[in-house]
């Protein structure tokens, strides 16, 4: 069960947040399960979604809609998300807080739903991750737009994919194409560039990734728990 912080994170900021699992235990097998995550950050982020997602499941299309309808219209978010990389073993999120307590509320919220969903399927018992998620505050915009460049770098890093356009579990696609399904990041007011500049920074970066010192002290390398 994803715990709470003791430390408050501060509302208007920007924040790395990242969580591994435990043992690095693989949490993500197959596509559906990175679908799962997916659907739960886009729902969850909503103040105003209260449903446990096994039930808004259960409602019919129509009943879906209507409920996405009209927490969408009220446009009251406990985060804006900037950024996402789902790995086999952990997650990388750039959020904004936008109302008090509100990344605690959500990470508890998409943590323990997916827990729930995961060990049911796998028929397992016990955490599913290694402690409180970690987080790092982003001061300034230049180590935003650093930082979603090392968070899309991930999988060509791990040597999982050969560019970071193979990986379809990140929000690169939105920063680089105007053809996606779901725009769900908000950074255009912040990243000033466009698709196509920051495609070549970010691909012209892959061979030398981990010596981003600007960023250093923000990525998940800097933590050893």
């Amino acid at each position: 069960m994803a715990q709470f912080r003791k430390e408050a994170l501060v509302t208007g900021y920007y924040y790395h947040i990242f969580t591994r699992s435990i043992a690095k235990f693989v949490v993500f097998n197959d596509k559906d399960e990175y679908e799962r995550l997916y659907q739960l950050i886009i729902l969850y982020r909503h103040t105003n979604f209260d449903f446990r997602y096994s039930h808004f499941t259960r409602l019919t299309l129509q009943g879906q809609d209507e409920v996405v309808n009209k927490i969408e219209n009220q446009n009251d978010h406990l985060v804006e998300i900037i950024a996402f990389c789902f790995m086999p073993t952990h997650i990388h999120l750039v959020l904004k807080q936008t109302r008090d307590g509100g990344i605690t509320k959500f990470m508890a919220r998409i943590l323990n739903s997916y827990s729930k969903y995961f060990n049911t399927k796998h028929k397992r018992t016990g955490p599913l991750w290694s402690g409180r998620f970690k987080s790092v505050m982003v001061s300034h915009n230049e180590q935003l737009l650093h930082l979603t460049r090392y968070i899309h770098l991930n999988p060509t890093s791990a040597d999982i994919a050969k560019d970071p356009s193979d990986w379809p579990h990140s929000s690169y696609e939105e920063y680089i194409s105007d053809n996606v399904t779901s725009q769900i990041c908000k950074f255009s007011n912040i990243i000033d560039m466009s698709k196509k500049d920051y495609k070549r920074l970010t691909e012209d970066h892959k061979s030398y990734q981990r010596d981003l010192s600007i960023i250093k002290y923000l990525t998940i390398d800097s933590y050893s728990g």
